[in-house]
C-alpha cells in the first residue's frame, strides 16, 4: 500500500466533474483507492461516497492506494486532484 497527500488546487473544490473524472479514473486501476479528507475515508471509485467529502480549494486529500499498478494509479490520480478543472 502507498500513501500521498496532495492539496486541491481547483478555485472550485473538488466538485461533481472533477469527481466524475477522478472516478473514472480510478475505476480504469485494478487496485483498491481510498480517499481521506475531512477526517472520512472513502471508496475512491464512488462519486456518491467522494461527494460525501465536501473537499474545497487548498484542501489536502490524501490517497491510499493498494494493489496492482498502485504506483500507475497514484501518478494519475495525484495529478487530477492538483490540476485545475473548470
Amino acid at each position: 500500500m502507498i500513501t500521498q497527500s496532495f492539496t486541491v488546487a481547483n478555485p472550485a473544490g473538488f466538485h461533481v466533474r472533477p469527481i466524475k473524472t477522478f472516478v473514472q479514473a480510478a475505476s480504469q486501476f485494478p487496485c483498491k483507492v481510498s480517499v481521506l479528507a475531512k477526517g472520512k475515508k472513502v471508496n475512491g471509485k464512488s462519486s456518491l461516497s467522494m461527494l460525501t467529502l465536501g473537499i474545497a480549494a487548498q484542501d489536502e486529500v490524501t490517497l491510499e492506494i493498494d494493489g496492482e499498478q498502485e504506483e500507475q494509479a497514484m501518478q494519475a490520480l495525484g495529478a487530477l486532484l492538483v490540476q485545475i478543472h473548470e
